[in-house]
């Protein structure tokens, strides 16, 4: 089967910049050839198109290789977006990326330090925590005043950001969960509830070169995995 017409995706389902990337590309309905990765094992193709080594990536049919997650969304979107994730029912886009930057910044800085605590040679992530634990509330305050981070239907930085706020909420659920972040909280439960998050969240067996079927993604036949 031939896939030439087909812009090729690696990801790997439970990274977040992944997860963002695959978010919209499925709102933006733009139909890719999927190729679920083992990061402990990379194929040499991914390596090939980028030598870095992350996800996600897309490499367009002209052989484009878009590397970053936040330009994976903006070339999706631009080419197809239905639910106006580039223009915030409040706000501009500028904005949005404004404040996304604050989250692949210093929130994301804490939030790895948190989380893999052994890898920067800490004790305790503690002190991490509770520095992006700053930065959420921030957050918590903003969406006192609407559903979403820019009114009220989500846009590009609720999905960018959304993804990440998850991690940091599962490294610790029960210390997350008692923050009296209210609106924060809902703001996540509506985002993990959704069909959205359910359908990019669909578990994939990791892709083999000599594989002779591709992945098609989105499919709108998939069936939500039951461990998110």
């Amino acid at each position: 089967m031939t896939t030439e017409h087909l812009p090729i995706l690696y990801s790997f389902r439970r990274c977040p910049y992944a997860m963002r990337a695959r978010l919209a590309i499925a709102a933006a309905q733009r139909e890719c050839e999927l190729r679920e990765v083992v990061l402990r094992d990379k194929p040499q193709a991914l390596l090939d198109a980028s030598p870095k080594g992350t996800v996600p990536v897309v490499v367009t049919p002209d052989d484009r290789v878009i590397d970053e997650s936040l330009d994976i969304m903006l070339w999706a979107l631009e080419g197809h977006d239905p639910q106006c994730w580039l223009d915030p029912a409040d706000g501009t886009l500028q904005q949005m990326l404004d404040l996304i930057a604050e989250n692949d910044g210093e929130f994301k800085g804490s939030l790895d330090r948190y989380k893999y605590p052994d890898r920067f040679e800490l004790e305790s992530g503690t002190e991490f925590r509770d520095a992006g634990a700053l930065w959420l509330r921030e957050l918590d305050d903003r969406l006192n005043s609407g559903p979403y981070l820019f009114g009220d239907r989500p846009a590009l930085a609720d999905m960018a950001i959304a993804p990440f706020v998850r991690q940091f909420a599962h490294t610790d659920r029960e210390w997350f969960r008692a923050r009296p972040w209210t609106a924060l909280l809902r703001w996540l439960d509506a985002f993990l509830d959704s069909a959205l998050f359910a359908r990019v969240m669909h578990k994939y067996p990791p892709w083999r070169p000599d594989q002779a079927d591709i992945i098609r993604f989105p499919d709108p036949d998939v069936r939500p995995h039951p461990e998110q």
